[in-house]
């Protein structure tokens, strides 16, 4: 493991810190369905100002699935550009960077780092997952990690990938390669989450450790994440309550302990009814409180207004919270 102020080459780069990422949503222009840059580079923006330490492009959230190449380095390029005119130089971009393949994730890695990214963010590859057993997704990731000239963090995402479920054990193994610097634990699991940070030597708000980022993937264990040693969340449910997000741990790191679980029960509440909604959700949710947001491409569904307002509603109690911030 390398720290991750470094790149293989050893130039620096812009350093993970300890705290709440957002995986960004895509906007589109509800009639066309083409990219809508403005309101994507509004949106990076309006998280930076919220106080996040980072923001991924072409994560989950990002529907990387339903963008071309060209599309989505347009828009980690534009997330770029809108931070430094914003005066948020030093909040790095993670870039999903997922192919099924060693050589074409390596040849996305090498687009996101032109397009301004500074580390990616990888699921296994899980088309032929009958393959996919711990050798062969070792190899993956170190061979990626080898020709990748931004540092990996590992995604572990059973649910996009066929149910493939990375162990403790694989994760510190394959996290010894220099170029591999944290992961993802989307699959919950805070035991994994400790374990791993615990091998690693994971960096967390009171120590720089080895470098290693222990993100917790949802922000509803945002303070568990913290209880285990980890590093930070990416969360999907940041993108609407990037404050909230922040204050639980800000009260956690501060040893506010009572406080930041009583809060941590709201921001879950409200987090599980995002969850639920997924994509269509979040985006209608940013859109009720915030003025924009919009849809999901085809073949994601658009939701009635029933549902919208159910959406709205179900995070009404938690938004007080963020708009109080």
């Amino acid at each position: 493991m390398a720290a991750n102020g470094q790149s293989n080459g050893g130039s620096a780069r812009t350093p993970l810190r300890p705290g709440i990422y957002a995986p960004t949503m895509t906007f589109f222009n509800p009639d066309t369905e083409d990219l809508d840059v403005p309101i994507i580079r509004k949106h990076a923006v309006r998280l930076a100002e919220a106080g996040l330490m980072g923001l991924v492009t072409m994560g989950s959230n990002g529907e990387a699935v339903h963008l071309s190449r060209a599309e989505k380095a347009t828009v980690t390029r534009e997330t770029r550009s809108a931070l430094d005119e914003a005066g948020y130089k030093d909040v790095p971009i993670i870039v999903g960077a997922s192919e099924q393949s060693i050589r074409g994730t390596i040849d996305l890695c090498k687009e996101a780092a032109e397009a301004g990214g500074e580390y990616v963010l990888l699921v296994p590859p899980s088309y032929y997952r009958y393959a996919m057993d711990e050798d062969a997704l070792f190899e993956y990731y170190t061979k990626v990690a080898d020709g990748s000239p931004l540092p990996l963090i590992l995604y572990n995402y059973p649910g996009a990938v066929s149910g493939i479920d990375m162990d403790s054990d694989f994760i510190i193994r394959v996290s010894q390669h220099p170029n591999i610097v944290g992961t993802k634990f989307t699959c919950g699991n805070t035991g994994k989450l400790t374990r791993v940070a615990l091998a690693v030597d994971a960096k967390t708000p009171k120590s720089e450790g080895s470098g290693y980022m222990a993100f917790g993937g949802m922000a509803d264990f945002t303070a568990q994440t913290l209880a285990s040693g980890g590093s930070g969340i990416i969360a999907g449910g940041a993108n609407v309550l990037p404050k909230t997000c922040a204050k639980v741990w800000s009260l956690w790191s501060e040893g506010k302990y009572d406080e930041a679980m009583s809060l941590q029960k709201t921001l879950s509440k409200g987090d599980w009814v995002l969850t639920k909604a997924a994509i269509p959700g979040t985006k209608s949710a940013i859109q009720s409180y915030y003025g924009y947001g919009g849809y999901p491409r085809r073949p994601l569904k658009r939701l009635d207004g029933v549902k919208v307002q159910a959406v709205a509603d179900g995070i009404a109690e938690v938004m007080k919270v963020e708009k109080s911030l």
